[in-house]
């Protein structure tokens, strides 16, 4: 299990750098001077640049392993901040984001591809992947905050040279801590009893691709709830307020994240009621339920919790280990075009339809197409 705890000091130290900028891009860019349709621009271009890099790394990882990709993210990714600090103008900062979005999108499929093949049973591969989910949400409860008061204390350009030295310095440690050839030698088809029946299933280990709907439509659905959130009038205009929804979301998924014996129930019943409660969750926002606002940013952040560790592990149950870097890059593939689309969706209706009721019709229409027959669901072992 020890590289199971350096792959989650990994993830941590990269998404704390990701989501330390969230608070801090738009300033940065203004002060360059730039527009605010540019800085929409600057900050989609990240999402579009990942889908080149989760190809590579699905096709990458399967053949070479998690190891070499998880350093050369890591390290590349901290030098490209350490460029950031020097920009001068709006256009470098986006050919910087640019480079950051592909780099940065080798480390979740590398990393996810290793804790699948660690785990030795169904229920010890849901907890890793619940383990994974935390580490993601303790850093993205952390890190804005974060970010923000480097800022105020060291301004832009040091700011970003210090969270790139902690990039490089964790892929120095990645060389030296992740063990991976033992686990790539003993990989084995310990979830080959999962099989589908359907012959049209698709190529990246039997995966039916209308399944991968699911993490589109959650994924487009939080990046309208990202888009809107600021918006709303419950947050009167301020940024302390939005700051503080936005941790609500996190807070409610560190709840069920937290509840390590939802792993021994089947990971797609987990991801069907959870995206099921998700939407009804945006139905109600969508037509101004009697709940408050925080209470409903908690139950979306609780269904979050239950929703992405059972897709992880519902991919890793049915796919062979031979093949875990093409399921997770798809995987992240879906999330980015999820998370490029919905703020563009929600920024074109929302003078004329809520945007939250999209969000729950995308996420019924991914549901309704979800091929259930297709999978047969491992047993769950204690």
């Amino acid at each position: 299990m020890k590289t199971a705890v350096w792959l989650y000091l990994f993830m941590f130290v990269a998404f704390f750098d990701l989501h330390a900028q969230y608070p801090i891009l738009s300033p940065f860019a203004i002060s360059l001077g730039a527009a605010p349709s540019f800085i929409g621009l600057i900050l989609g271009v990240y999402s579009l640049t990942h889908l080149p890099g989760n190809l590579i790394a699905g096709f990458g990882v399967d053949k070479y392993g998690s190891k070499g990709f998880i350093v050369f993210s890591l390290i590349v990714a901290g030098i490209v901040l350490l460029v950031q600090s020097q920009v001068t103008d709006p256009w470098q900062l986006l050919a910087v984001r640019s480079v950051s979005g592909f780099v940065l999108a080798f480390l979740s499929p590398a990393c996810l591809s290793l804790l699948a093949k660690i785990a030795q049973n169904p229920v010890q591969q849901g907890k890793l992947m619940a383990g994974n989910g935390m580490v993601h949400t303790m850093a993205s409860v952390l890190s804005p905050a974060a970010g923000a008061y480097l800022v105020a204390q060291f301004g832009f350009a040091q700011s970003f040279i210090y969270l790139g030295w902690g990039l490089i310095l964790s892929g120095l440690l990645a060389w030296i801590g992740i063990k991976e050839r033992q686990y790539r030698q003993t990989a084995s088809t310990t979830h080959t009893d999962s099989r589908l029946r359907d012959e049209d299933a698709a190529g990246s280990g039997g995966i039916p691709w209308l399944f991968y709907g699911i993490p589109l439509a959650i994924s487009c659905s939080q990046g309208i709830l990202f888009f809107e959130l600021p918006l709303m009038k419950e947050t009167h205009g301020s940024i302390l307020t939005s700051g503080v929804f936005f941790s609500l979301v996190s807070l409610g998924a560190l709840v069920t994240l937290s509840m390590l014996f939802l792993s021994r129930i089947s990971p797609l019943i987990r991801t069907s009621t959870g995206s099921l409660a998700l939407a009804l969750i945006f139905f109600g926002l969508s037509i101004h339920w009697p709940l408050p606002m925080y209470v409903s940013l908690f139950l979306i952040g609780m269904a979050k919790g239950v929703i992405f560790p059972a897709i992880a592990s519902l991919l890793a149950a049915v796919t062979s280990a031979d093949r875990y870097g093409r399921a997770f890059s798809i995987l992240s593939i879906s999330y980015s075009v999820g998370a490029f689309v919905g703020p563009i969706v929600a920024g074109q209706i929302r003078s004329h339809t809520s945007p939250y009721f999209i969000a729950f019709l995308i996420l019924m229409l991914a549901l309704t197409l979800i091929p259930f027959r297709s999978f047969v669901t491992p047993p769950e072992r204690a």
